[in-house]
């Protein structure tokens, strides 16, 4: 497909510099970084152009108008609750498989990072800078989701959702190869750092591709990007104090993180399937 060919090559260009410079360690990293996620966009942009539809890009994509604003509105609390959710269960499930070094019972980090505030008004605070971090970052997000679900999802659909969910995180996955095999999100294992970076993205496409095509526009699968982005970082209140993790296969980002959310997929195709046969 000439829109994924367009967005890895794009990808890689952008990203060139780190390679030819200090990697990870390159002071225009962010800036970099944050520029890379708009190659998508533009590959939809410049595939459009191509086909003198420019004027298309808009409405092809998702950005506009909103179409069902009662489900557009509906999907907003869906799109910050559910990528919390993501990530909040991966360190319980990968505590009970032996991968997370989670401490469930005493919670001493979560405590400790608290202070005198105490954890309950601490996890407030926590959930409403999520949500306005989550905002802020849609605003990169959605250079991404424009083309992962504003351009791509609907295309793949006609093949079938699990078809969908599968190629559009592979590709996804893989738009990320630039930036994972210089240590980024994987630093102790960049290879395989690749191929989770493509199970997580099936994953969280998956609810992505679900609520683009629930709310018919990419704004909310932006916003729930930009939030997931944001809450990564709660992994961190459910550890060990002084322990470490190996991100392919604890927390969200690794496997263990996946079994949970697997099961719910599962179960969805399963009642759904059952709906059509009755």
């Amino acid at each position: 497909m000439f829109f994924v060919a367009l967005t890895l090559l794009f990808g890689w260009c952008v990203a060139s510099p780190l390679w030819l410079g200090k990697g990870l360690q390159e002071p225009n990293f962010t800036t970099i970084a944050s520029l890379m996620m708009f190659t998508p966009s533009l590959a939809a942009l410049v595939i459009l152009l191509l086909e003198g539809r420019g004027r298309a890009f808009l409405r092809e994509t998702g950005l506009w108008p909103i179409n069902r604003p009662r489900r557009f509105l509906a999907s907003l609390p869906l799109a910050i609750a559910v990528p919390v959710l993501l990530v909040a269960q991966a360190p319980v499930v990968g505590t009970w498989l032996g991968v997370f070094p989670g401490d469930l019972q005493n919670f001493a980090l979560l405590h400790f990072v608290a202070g005198t505030k105490g954890p309950a008004l601490y996890l407030i605070d926590q959930a409403v800078l999520i949500a306005v971090a989550g905002l802020a970052n849609a605003l990169l997000a959605i250079g991404e989701e424009v083309g992962w679900r504003g351009w791509l999802w609907p295309r793949l659909l006609r093949f079938g959702k699990s078809v969908a969910i599968l190629v559009s995180g592979v590709v996804w996955g893989l738009w990320h190869a630039p930036l994972i095999l210089l240590g980024y999100n994987y630093p102790l294992a960049p290879v395989w750092g690749v191929f989770a970076m493509c199970g997580v993205c099936v994953v969280l496409g998956a609810f992505l591709g679900w609520i683009r095509t629930f709310s018919d526009s990419v704004w909310p699968a932006a916003l729930a990007h930009g939030v997931f982005n944001a809450s990564v970082g709660l992994t961190s209140l459910f550890m060990t104090v002084g322990a470490s993790i190996d991100s392919t296969e604890a927390s969200i980002m690794g496997w263990s993180g996946w079994v949970a959310p697997a099961v719910v997929i599962g179960f969805v195709y399963f009642l759904t399937a059952r709906r059509r046969r009755a």
